[in-house]
């Protein structure tokens, strides 16, 4: 496992540090390349990340942000991932990035992910990081472990890079990265909160694991940094 780990004594400390790692990974492809292109998630855990990023002073007109998974409900949903993001990140100084969603309402489901197909055709890869959560569940985007397609998913040889995901854990549909795309990072982030999660992810750091977390953090490709708070 190639994981490097920061523990913080307060969530506020871990946003600052998680928002400074982010920053300095773009500006390390920016000094590389004309456009940086990044991986964001959803959930209450990044806001406060995501703030201190929108005041941070980058070259974001040359910076695409994409989302690790979505609920597969309109922009303006309570739940949409992509909604959050447009509040809590792509203001101040980042209003000028580009946001390239994952789910798109006005497409039936069965199509969206070959929508992000050709999408991602179009964005600099390799990520220069993907910021992600943990659920309680263990779960990484919305690769839970009771989707039916769960193996494919995690499976770091696919040719998939986007999944429709069913779950018990979530009333709606979700659009998902698969592992494929997840690893196409030069950095993975696991920004995390609180002892039931910090427990997930050193359970996931057993070879007897189920979670699907342990997948990403024994694979060999990309390494992980994680940062936690209580």
């Amino acid at each position: 496992m190639a994981i490097t780990e920061e523990f913080f004594s307060s969530r506020s400390l871990a946003s600052g540090a998680a928002a400074q790692r982010i920053a300095t990974a773009i500006e390390s492809g920016l000094a590389d390349t004309p456009k940086a292109s990044i991986v964001v998630t959803g959930g209450s855990t990044p806001e406060d990340c995501y703030r201190i990023l929108a005041n941070t002073a980058i070259s974001w007109g040359r910076v695409l942000i994409t989302l690790s998974d979505d609920r597969c409900v309109p922009v303006n949903h309570d739940a949409s991932n992509a909604g959050m993001i447009q509040r809590s990140l792509i203001a101040n100084h980042a209003a000028e990035a580009q946001l390239v969603t994952i789910y798109d309402q006005d497409l039936p489901e069965r199509d969206q992910c070959e929508l992000f197909e050709t999408k991602l055709k179009s964005i600099h890869l390799p990520f220069e990081i993907s910021l992600l959560g943990i659920g309680n569940d263990g779960h990484i985007a919305s690769l839970f472990a009771d989707a039916e397609q769960i193996e494919e998913g995690l499976n770091a040889e696919s040719d998939r890079n986007c999944m429709l995901i069913e779950t018990s854990a979530s009333p709606h549909r979700r659009i998902s990265l698969t592992m494929p795309a997840i690893l196409n990072s030069r950095e993975l982030l696991l920004l995390f909160f609180g002892y039931t999660k910090r427990d997930v992810y050193e359970q996931s750091k057993l070879r007897e694991s189920a979670y699907p977390l342990s997948k990403l953090l024994f694979q060999q490709q990309t390494p992980v940094h994680t940062i936690w708070a209580p």
